[in-house]
């Protein structure tokens, strides 16, 4: 591999793992476990009720991370599952949940949408553009190899 495609891989790795450690810190600083902050956090982005599948899609958590967190949420009182038909399940907060998520999962919305509205509208696109680009580019890429369908 040529040492600038390393170089830029390297860096790519290092934003993306400190991304990560800066969401798991505010999630930990907010009282929260990482999984329960995404769990809130698809919640508050996608509105109620919330189809569990898209938690499990837009979270990235596993079947099983999920259903523990989604376990424990419940039994706090967080959120309360429902039937969305015959093989679906939705998810809606409760009064106590949605206080919760207002200042926790809607204040990491908000201060990410003032990061985005502190840049260029083209800084913006470029990025997204760019971000979408490569999740495509490696996800036919992981197609190819025969790792994803």
């Amino acid at each position: 591999m040529h040492s600038t495609t390393q170089d830029s891989l390297q860096r790519f790795n290092y934003l993306f793992g400190e991304t990560d450690a800066l969401y798991h810190e505010l999630a930990l600083k907010l009282g929260l476990s990482d999984s329960a902050m995404k769990i809130l956090y698809v919640i508050c982005d996608t509105g109620e009720p919330c189809l569990l599948r898209e938690i499990c899609r837009r979270s990235g958590l596993s079947k099983q991370t999920l259903n523990s967190a989604l376990r424990k949420l419940e039994e706090e009182g967080t959120l309360f599952l429902e039937s969305a038909g015959p093989r679906s399940k939705q998810v809606r907060l409760t009064p106590a949940g949605r206080a919760l998520a207002d200042h926790t999962a809607r204040e990491i919305i908000r201060m990410e949408n003032a990061v985005f509205a502190g840049w260029p509208e083209q800084d913006v696109q470029t990025y997204l553009t760019l971000t979408e680009r490569f999740l495509t580019d490696l996800r036919a890429r992981g197609a190819d190899m025969g790792l994803l369908p």
